[in-house]
């Protein structure tokens, strides 16, 4: 009785751990300030509060300009729900991710991390600072899905699913 009561403990223990990680990993997003297209700071505590889903890519990622065209579809099926789908370009130049965002047709908001990229990833659980890299944010600001590399259309109905139900959705 005694191991299961401690076992129990402990569960909780981490449960209340995972929870608190994926809270202070939004207080850390809400908290940061990055940059538009058109060069002027972009706080991202604007996002705070509603249903989001985050996208970190860069010009030179080929799987990152794959899921892209997905990407807005899905932003199209769950926008109406509250879902926002914001880009985070892993980049230092505005003008020049503008002019990618446009010949791409990106009809998403797109942010520029300049160097405020790679220590937002690794804030974020990317500890390698790789991308594509997709966090989830439910109305709570936690965290409730996550996955490095490029989502599957399945995958992107988990996220913004996620976003929508506010409890951890599962990369596969």
């Amino acid at each position: 009785m005694g191991f299961r009561r401690n076992m129990g403990i402990a569960l909780l223990a981490f449960g209340l751990s995972a929870a608190n990680a994926t809270a202070a990993e939004g207080d850390v997003f809400f908290g940061d300030t990055l940059v538009g297209l058109d060069g002027t700071p972009a706080p991202l505590a604007g996002w705070r509060g509603r249903p989001l889903v985050v996208n970190f890519w860069a010009r030179w990622c080929a799987p990152c300009r794959t899921e892209m065209p997905q990407l807005s579809a899905h932003r199209a099926r769950f926008q109406s729900r509250g879902v926002e789908l914001v880009g985070v370009a892993v980049e230092d130049q505005p003008q020049v991710v503008a002019a990618f965002a446009k010949a791409y047709g990106i009809d998403y908001p797109v942010l520029v991390a300049r160097q405020r990229g790679l220590p937002l990833l690794q804030a974020l659980g990317d500890t390698a600072a790789a991308l594509p890299y997709t966090v989830v944010f439910d109305r709570r600001g936690a965290v409730v899905f996550r996955k490095l590399g490029a989502l599957a259309a399945h995958e992107m109905d988990t996220a913004f699913e996620a976003a929508l139900a506010g409890r951890p959705g599962e990369a596969k």
